[in-house]
């Protein structure tokens, strides 16, 4: 059995673990801190309003992929200024799990990927957040880092 909990990638300031407890995260693990003031963060489980609770308190983009098994990644991402998109990681392993792949545009992803990015402050690389989307890896997390690393996000993010 693979990981069921998620991650979160944003830029904060303060003391980021207390500012996901009071957004509704749960079972937070260690922070990896990259450049520029990006984090990463895993966690067990978050709310249904927990990301745009946290986009508010920080004032900063934020971009959240809860697990399935490791095998499927739901991605959603906001920006302070109500910018949103939602895909899906390994989208050839969601129909398995009952998770509708149709519901998840492949081309509106990718715009609304492309618009965060720029949000954010990041230089996208179009092509490879389309190919992370629409790729498939024995490990979803294998596929948020490529993703990740298309939307512009330093190394070691």
């Amino acid at each position: 059995m693979g990981n069921s909990g998620g991650s979160l990638t944003t830029r904060a300031a303060g003391e980021l673990h207390q500012l996901m407890r009071a957004a509704g995260f749960t079972g937070i693990d260690d922070t990896r801190a990259s450049v520029k003031g990006w984090q990463v963060t895993d966690f067990a489980d978050a709310g249904p309003s927990s990301l745009a609770n946290l986009v508010r308190r920080l004032g900063a983009p934020a971009l959240m992929v809860s697990y399935v098994d490791s095998d499927v990644g739901l991605v959603e991402a906001l920006t302070p200024d109500g910018g949103s998109w939602e895909g899906l990681l390994n989208p050839e392993l969601a129909e398995s799990y009952e998770i509708p792949v149709e519901h998840f545009p492949v081309e509106a992803a990718v715009a609304g990927a492309l618009a965060w990015s720029a949000a954010a402050g990041l230089t996208p690389d179009e092509e490879a957040v389309r190919q992370a989307l629409t790729g498939s890896e024995l490990f979803a997390e294998e596929l948020s880092s490529a993703l990740l690393t298309a939307l512009g996000l330093p190394e070691g993010t």
